[in-house]
């Protein structure tokens, strides 16, 4: 990952993308995009994160967020490292059909790695954008909520279950979003 792309300033908010390796479409389960949601909420709850908005799409998350305490780039690693575990768990445990396939791929990736013990999920770096003026951060949040419209998965953003645009909409969503007065920004 380049150096503009990385976390500089610990305390700002951030556009951030999280990438399966190979863009493999693992998160195709609901189980899958849950321990995911369950997973910001803990960062919210326990590691000070703020999420501002949020998809959960098949290979990628996107994320504009912050860390009130501590460091965000740590936070990322410990979400990527533990999501890492519990993703396998459930591949290794559940009905997952397509295991033996997954398993080899996240298996040949962490063998190349040697910050891995044995598999890996995620590719190395986050897309970071360090998000700084008000037009930027709703064009990241529009871009953030149509991910899925884009995708062909929903007609509307607030459709999407996994998904800030419902938070925005007034439905809450799994994931624990600070909500950002729009028309505030500007």
């Amino acid at each position: 990952m380049g150096h503009a792309y990385r976390i500089h300033k610990q305390d700002a908010a951030y556009f951030i993308t999280f990438t399966v390796v190979d863009w493999i479409d693992l998160f195709t389960r609901p189980e899958y995009k849950y321990l995911l949601c369950e997973s910001l909420n803990y960062c919210i709850r326990e590691k000070s994160l703020k999420i501002f908005s949020y998809v959960i799409m098949t290979n990628h998350i996107h994320l504009l967020c912050r860390a009130e305490e501590g460091k965000l780039s740590d936070i990322v690693r410990d979400f990527k490292k533990y999501t890492t575990g519990k993703l396998i768990s459930m591949i290794l445990t559940g009905g997952e059909s397509r295991r033996e396939f997954l398993l080899e791929k996240f298996n040949h990736h962490g063998k190349q790695n040697n910050l891995n013990t044995k598999y890996q999920i995620w590719q190395n770096g986050s897309h970071a954008e360090e998000v700084f003026e008000p037009k930027f951060t709703l064009s990241k949040i529009q871009y953030i909520h149509y991910n899925p419209v884009e995708a062909g998965l929903v007609t509307y953003p607030h459709e999407y279950r996994f998904s800030s645009a419902q938070d925005y909409a007034g439905i809450k969503g799994p994931v624990e979003v600070e909500v950002l007065e729009l028309h505030k920004l500007f």
